[in-house]
């Protein structure tokens, strides 16, 4: 067994997107621009309803796929080819944009807490053009996996290793072009989460509730870490925590981002706003 090791810790950076909406940026930031293929983690946690009523209107994506999973609270979804249904808590929506599409994510609540998180997912060129297409699970459909000492593990996306050696947990995604993996960890205090994740993939965790050691490091809420070469992710709890772990094979082409668009060249880029103001979406 070779631990991984942490590379970076980056404290998220408070930010604001679509119509005012409050968050935390994990992943996206100056100081964490990318984490190949993961492109941007954001975090929501608002109890006030002013911090986000606004919600995300009509706005476009090419090229990359939006991964969007709810903690509490309810977000409806329509997009230009009219299709239309409601993330509720514990529930996911795995989108991929691929040649364009054209959506919008509003709060389904006037009142109570809105909280989760939004991850985008990049894709390699031969799929950036691809169909745009949906997979919606709600909470009953994601499973979840108990461990020793009341660690749970929600497993969204892949497939788990459970240390006892038995029969791994599948989540309803598969992982996509990036064979991603994607849970969802509740640690008591003094409890520990291992899991193999081999060395083709990168691998972040997201500390999003109380404090965590990793490698000997003290980690707090709200920040994102970043996992260096090795086959096994260790978090021990030093407070009851709970934890996001994200791993994907990186694609290692080109990168050209601006704003809703990922790409792998300037012209593309240009292109994917010249066919939006044409309406070829």
């Amino acid at each position: 067994m070779s631990l991984r090791p942490v590379v970076k810790i980056v404290k998220g950076v408070p930010a604001s997107d679509g119509d005012g909406v409050r968050l935390t940026r994990m992943l996206g930031t100056q100081e964490a621009q990318m984490f190949d293929p993961f492109l941007m983690l954001d975090c929501f946690d608002n109890d006030q309803a002013s911090d986000y009523m606004g919600g995300f209107p009509d706005h476009p994506h090419r090229g990359f796929e939006t991964v969007t999973y709810m903690l509490e609270g309810r977000m409806r979804h329509r997009d230009n080819t009219g299709r239309e249904g409601i993330i509720g808590p514990g529930g996911i929506q795995w989108m991929r944009a691929g040649r364009g599409i054209v959506h919008s994510e509003m709060p389904e609540q006037s009142e109570g807490r809105m909280r989760g998180f939004q991850l985008w997912v990049n894709l390699p060129a031969k799929l950036k053009m691809s169909e745009p297409g949906y997979s919606e699970f709600e909470s009953d459909a994601i499973p979840v996996e108990a461990r020793a000492g009341g660690v749970t593990v929600k497993v969204i996306s892949g497939v788990t290793t459970p240390p006892d050696g038995g029969a791994g947990t599948a989540g309803p995604i598969g992982g996509g072009a990036v064979d991603a993996l994607y849970f969802d960890v509740v640690l008591p205090a003094g409890t520990r989460f291992e899991e193999p994740v081999d060395d083709e993939r990168n691998a972040m965790l997201a500390v999003y509730e109380g404090q965590v050691r990793v490698a000997g490091g003290k980690i707090d809420a709200l920040s994102g870490v970043f996992l260096g070469q090795g086959d096994t992710v260790l978090v021990e709890a030093i407070t009851d925590a709970r934890v996001l772990l994200i791993a994907g094979r990186p694609i290692g082409e080109p990168v050209f981002w601006h704003g809703p668009f990922v790409m792998n060249s300037r012209d593309e880029i240009v292109q994917a706003f010249e066919d939006f103001q044409a309406g070829k979406f």
